[in-house]
């Protein structure tokens, strides 16, 4: 199955378990949920570094995508609509839980507290590695975020994906080299795993 195939059924499928959980079927909506819930989780980690929040921010992404649902224009495009629900879920934990840090500390350890800006410019880097990750095809992102993010293998990707383990190896090294493309500018890019260690992919 081509990469394009690939990318088709997982819009065809999207589309049809959204329409059916807004006919009221609940079990469609466990179904989006078991297919999105390693790569919301892999985004909300880039985001808030922390496993914790991560769980957390997925979650609530979830039931704010349930009860948005109606608001969701392109059912077959699902997947990208839900992850930036996610990456605005994750900011906003993210910046809750680093405000709530820094009012807890001592004042003496204050000094050793990084400054707004520091904070902002960390914040920033991360939505835009998020927003980067979030241009790429489904079927790109979820390459990714599960090969270099959650640490699988290829070919565990490939199964997971049912796909071609040489299909995941050319998505993963046209993804890399997109993302690189997309954060050229910005000190992001050093994040991003080299194209050349595509031999790498296992």
């Amino acid at each position: 199955m081509s990469s394009a195939q690939a990318g088709d059924e997982i819009r065809e499928r999207d589309r049809v378990l959204v329409e059916a959980v807004r006919g009221g079927d609940r079990e469609a909506f466990s179904e989006l949920v078991s297919h999105y819930q390693r790569v919301a989780y892999s985004v909300a980690f880039s985001v808030t570094g922390t496993h914790e929040e991560a769980q957390d921010a997925a979650q609530e992404a979830f039931v704010v995508a349930l009860e948005r649902l109606d608001e969701c224009r392109q059912p077959e495009r699902f997947g990208g609509w839900f992850l930036t629900i996610v990456r605005t879920r994750a900011l906003n934990l993210d910046r809750r839980e680093r405000l709530r840090d820094t009012e807890a500390l001592p004042r003496g350890l204050a000094s050793e507290v990084p400054s707004p800006e520091d904070w902002a410019e960390r914040v920033e880097l991360r939505s835009r590695l998020s927003e980067a990750v979030g241009e790429l095809s489904n079927a790109q992102r979820e390459i990714v975020l599960l090969h270099d993010l959650h640490g699988w293998k290829g070919r565990e990707v490939a199964e997971h994906l049912g796909i071609a383990h040489g299909t995941v190896r050319a998505q993963l090294h046209a993804a890399r080299r997109k993302l690189r493309g997309i954060l050229r500018e910005g000190t992001v890019e050093a994040t991003v795993a080299d194209p050349a260690d595509q031999e790498r992919v296992i």
